[in-house]
């Protein structure tokens, strides 16, 4: 095998290493980055040395799966693409790390990239609410998202979402129309935003807020790392809103992924005879999640009060009397 750890001069550039050798959410990786440090894990992967926590068929399955795909010389030149791209490079300890990742544990990622307003990490947990939900939305379900991300980012919270189609889209398009912060989540490498045809939605998150991944730049979106992607959208907000999805959508792993970090997580009930509903519906009837029909219920889903008081009528989803604009970007009364 040839010798990577050359090529890893302090801890945040064998962090980047590991994520070109390793797969996000690799627990096995992070239980040995954890105990030795990101510079010894990459020479264990090298040599044949006992691996702290692993029997020796563990250790030899790991250094399989580690093994170097590319010549050395292949990955000194996407190290130094990377370095010369200007990029953030985050790792744990940095001022912007987002220190609600701790409780990811040995699924924290190695180090993420960014594009935009990192410094929105240096706010609480609190602060943030992910909505996400359904590719294949319906017109009901972008209204809802939208709305729900103007009315929070007018409470003072950041939006996040994972740029997809559908309802992650809208939240963000809301959120950006409203003047308010937001964060996209991407499975792939910040340089490749996906989907294609949000490029340009993408690019104007990475322009006024923040686009993030714990995928190098270069990187495709998998199966695998869609998956992995949702434990950060869970892990990174204090509360979790599902708004539309399928019986088997992606968007209710985010929901499974926050409920085991004892995140809030909430779910906008639809249409009975609506299949993108089954999901937020299967949630409410087992309990992990709590009805949310407006942004007042996200809020108490929070563990801090709004900061401009966001009220609604108890008999509906009306907006309170202020003025406000909609999801659309029209104003109206509420």
């Amino acid at each position: 095998m040839s010798a990577i750890t050359g090529l890893a001069h302090d801890q945040r550039t064998a962090r980047m290493l590991l994520s070109i050798l390793a797969e996000p959410d690799d627990r096995v990786t992070g239980r040995v980055l954890s105990r030795v440090g990101a510079i010894e894990t990459l020479r264990l992967v090298d040599d044949e040395d006992a691996v702290p926590g692993l029997n020796r068929v563990e250790a030899m399955m790991w250094r399989d799966r580690l093994a170097l795909p590319h010549r050395l010389e292949d990955v000194a030149e996407r190290m130094h693409g990377m370095d010369q791209s200007g990029f953030t490079v985050l790792i744990p300890g940095d001022e912007h790390w987002p220190k609600a990742l701790a409780d990811l544990g040995d699924r924290t990622p190695y180090v993420l990239w960014a594009r935009g307003a990192t410094s929105f990490f240096a706010r609480p947990m609190e602060d943030f609410v992910t909505i996400t939900g359904a590719r294949a939305s319906t017109s009901y379900g972008q209204l809802v998202a939208g709305e729900l991300a103007v009315d929070l980012v007018g409470a003072g919270r950041v939006v996040v979402a994972g740029g997809a189609y559908g309802i992650e889209g809208a939240a963000h398009r809301s959120a950006l129309g409203a003047g308010g912060d937001t964060v996209a989540v991407l499975a792939g490498g910040v340089d490749r935003p996906y989907p294609a045809g949000h490029r340009e939605l993408l690019d104007r998150v990475a322009d006024v807020g923040l686009l993030m991944s714990e995928m190098p730049p270069g990187a495709t979106p998998t199966r695998h790392r869609f998956l992995a992607r949702g434990r950060l959208l869970a892990a990174l907000s204090e509360a979790s809103v599902i708004v539309e999805a399928g019986a088997r959508s992606g968007s209710l792993r985010v929901a499974a992924e926050a409920h085991a970090l004892g995140r809030s997580v909430g779910a906008v009930p639809g249409p009975v005879t609506s299949g993108t509903s089954a999901g937020p519906h299967m949630l409410l009837r087992d309990g992990r999640a709590r009805v949310v029909t407006n942004a007042t219920d996200v809020e108490h889903l929070t563990r801090r009060p709004p900061e401009h008081g966001i009220e609604r009528s108890e008999l509906g989803p009306e907006f309170s009397r202020k003025q406000r604009p909609s999801a659309t970007g029209q104003t109206r009364s509420m």
